[in-house]
């Protein structure tokens, strides 16, 4: 029973690590809060144009591109840190295949870019 308590350990301090950053950033809100508001400290500020005064009011399709596209290239990037741990693992083999999945990411972002797709003008 010891040794199965000693397995969990390092989740039970990461849960408690976690909680405690979660309560802090939470009081640190309330602590750090506008006391004295005023319609300056109030407005949303949101890439770098002011609040519409309708919610519903159409955004170019331009922004949906560029998170589209963030959201693609950042979730691809992240089967790196994977391979990266397992590359002794994987051999030559996985490191090829990898460099050909690079490969193909430059390949989309150089068309993507060519196409102006990352263009705001």
């Amino acid at each position: 029973m010891e040794d199965l308590l000693r397995d969990y350990l390092p989740i039970v301090i990461f849960i408690g690590i976690s909680a405690a950053i979660g309560l802090a950033l939470m009081l640190s809100a309330f602590i750090i809060a506008i006391h004295r508001p005023d319609t300056d400290k109030v407005s949303a500020y949101e890439c770098g144009f002011d609040a519409f005064d309708d919610a519903r009011m159409r955004f170019d399709i331009r922004f949906y591109l560029v998170a589209l596209l963030f959201i693609i290239f950042d979730l691809e990037v992240a089967f790196l840190f994977p391979w990266a741990i397992s590359l002794k693992e994987v051999g030559v083999f996985g490191f090829w295949s990898m460099m050909v999945f690079l490969g193909i990411l430059t390949i989309g972002f150089i068309y993507e870019w060519r196409k102006g797709a990352l263009e705001w003008d």
